[in-house]
């Protein structure tokens, strides 16, 4: 077993003023816990971070930052407690993988905290401490999102703040090299490249990926960011080649499966940076869950309509009616039924009804192994917790910190953390700043989402200093067109089914589930069902770097 090393460090933390920083992060993470408490000097530090180190007092403090940025993970051993950044340090060979974490896996498309693949070994959750005393673990959040909005605002003064704190937060994420970022072409990667410029007083270096596929090419407005920025903008497309050449490489880099698609695209632009000498990209990750970008935030309010009905006519009609089973199976009025039946599902289990696997039906693609030994039922409890653990009165704003943990720390973090070092790269995200979140939870909720648009305030306070453009289009981001390269290029099918014959060989997933899935369902609908393809091909390359030998009994 891999011994991890007895302090652990790391991240950039910004400790309070008045603690000496003198011996390094360990000493400042002591004195400022002898001083504070442990939970208490959490909550006082800002910037990414992940700490554990073993008091005067010989009990263990272990923290990571309030995203989790920084990754800890931990396992106890006989009344002793071993960390690591990463899960696979603490697993050793052999190690039993965990059927409730592959489940979850299949279910997130990755594998969230506190949870990891490996029986035994857990991730601290963003935001959260963990002490070890007396031979007893308490793991409990230091920080929990809190909402004060401002009853009375005034536009124009928010809107020259905003703008000084994204200055602020950009500068603090450069490092004195070359200054450069990601660029999709979207509202926060252009608006982090324009503020390169502002605060270094040089155009960015701007690294942009690109597709050879209808509906998925965004290179249009990163060219046009880049061109109103003044940017040196660098292209790159991917295509199916490279998917067929990198997959594995992308798979194994994690500590344990990961199913995020836009993992490859963003090493691909990372490698491109690095070829090229850059050594820190910034990244734009993090102001759609802090301003209110999410279609789903929009989506939620055509069900609030409903609950405006009288109560006595959606009970004694609507519901009795819509609820028949020939109604509900009726084309035209089956959709009035799953209205309905989504309007009186409360938050976050309404948004999971939408998942792919559940929707394609456990039974139908899991084998009875894995669901003997798995709770189906368990994917949604912590998600409840979280939901129900912000202080906050809007609904809104409860999206937003429930995207905190689970669309960030859980999913789009991990993706770019940990592509840009594979790539050799380090990264920051100056949209997850201290002051811009503690902004975002005083800004009125209807300047995160007014009506049905979507981050108000964050377009239009950078109206004129973004291109109208940029403004105005429609999300995309790094997205792989995987499904629809699949079924034209013959290189990614032979990958495809060689890697879902070994899924099925494990014991995993029916073999007839995968026959259907590759035989007729990825030709009708590619881009939907690509997503089942892709996550079971980086589970099986996890696999085969990671437990070779794993195969589920039963």
């Amino acid at each position: 077993m891999t011994t991890p090393d007895p302090t652990l460090c790391l991240g950039s933390p910004r400790f309070p003023d008045g603690i000496d920083l003198q011996g390094g992060p360990a000493k400042a993470w002591a004195r400022l816990i002898e001083r504070h408490g442990p939970r208490a000097a959490a909550g006082l530090v800002q910037g990414d971070f992940a700490v554990a180190i073993t008091l005067a007092d010989g009990n263990v403090f272990m923290a990571v930052d309030r995203f989790a940025v920084q990754s800890l993970c931990y396992r106890m051993d006989g009344g002793a407690l071993r960390f690591a950044a990463r899960a696979d340090a603490l697993a050793g060979t052999g190690a039993a993988l965990d059927p409730q974490a592959l489940f979850d896996y299949l279910y997130f498309h990755v594998i969230p905290s506190p949870r990891t693949v490996f029986d035994g070994v857990h991730r601290l959750p963003a935001g959260h401490c963990a002490l070890l005393q007396g031979g007893k673990l308490t793991v409990q959040p230091y920080w929990v999102a809190e909402f004060t909005p401002a009853a009375s605002v005034s536009f124009d003064a928010l809107r020259d703040e905003f703008r000084g704190l994204l200055r602020d937060a950009v500068a603090h994420q450069l490092d004195g090299s070359t200054p450069a970022c990601f660029l999709s072409g979207g509202t926060d990667s252009s608006t982090v490249a324009g503020m390169i410029g502002q605060v270094s007083g040089k155009p960015a270096v701007c690294y942009s990926i690109g597709f050879q596929a209808e509906g998925y090419d965004e290179m249009e407005y990163a060219r046009m960011a880049a061109r109103h920025f003044g940017c040196e903008h660098r292209e790159l497309y991917v295509t199916p080649d490279d998917l067929v050449r990198d997959i594995s490489t992308v798979a194994a880099s994690y500590d344990q499966p990961f199913g995020n698609s836009s993992a490859l695209p963003s090493y691909l632009c990372a490698l491109h940076a690095r070829t090229d000498g850059i050594t820190r990209l910034l990244a734009g990750d993090g102001g759609d869950e802090l301003f209110g970008g999410n279609s789903r935030y929009a989506g939620g309010r055509v069900f609030d309509h409903y609950q405006r009905v009288p109560l006595l006519l959606r009970k004694a009609l609507l519901e009795p009616i819509f609820g028949l089973g020939v109604v509900a199976r009726t084309p035209g009025l089956k959709k009035g039924s799953n209205y309905i039946r989504l309007a009186n599902t409360p938050l976050p289990d309404r948004g999971q009804d939408y998942n792919l696997v559940r929707r394609l039906g456990y039974a139908n693609v899991l084998t009875p192994a894995v669901l003997a030994q798995v709770d189906e039922a368990s994917v949604n409890v912590e998600q409840r917790a979280v939901w129900a653990q912000a202080k906050a009165e809007h609904e809104i704003d409860r999206h937003l910190a429930y995207d905190w943990r689970y669309t960030l720390a859980e999913c789009d973090l991990p993706k770019v953390v940990g592509t840009t070092r594979l790539a050799g790269v380090s990264v920051g995200f100056p949209m997850l700043d201290d002051a811009l979140l503690a902004f975002s939870m005083r800004l009125p909720p209807d300047y995160k989402l007014r009506g049905e648009t979507l981050r108000w305030f964050f377009k239009e306070a950078l109206r004129g200093f973004l291109p109208d453009g940029v403004i105005t289009k429609t999300k995309q981001g790094f997205g792989l067109p995987f499904g629809v390269w699949m079924v034209q290029h013959d290189g990614l099918k032979r990958l495809a089914a060689d890697a879902l014959a070994s899924v099925v060989n494990r014991g995993l997933v029916r073999p007839e589930f995968v026959k259907h899935l590759l035989g007729e369902l990825l030709p009708q609908h590619p881009h939907y069902y690509g997503t089942m393809v892709w996550i079971l091909i980086m589970l099986e390359h996890w696999l085969r770097a990671h437990a070779p030998d794993w195969r589920l009994p039963g």
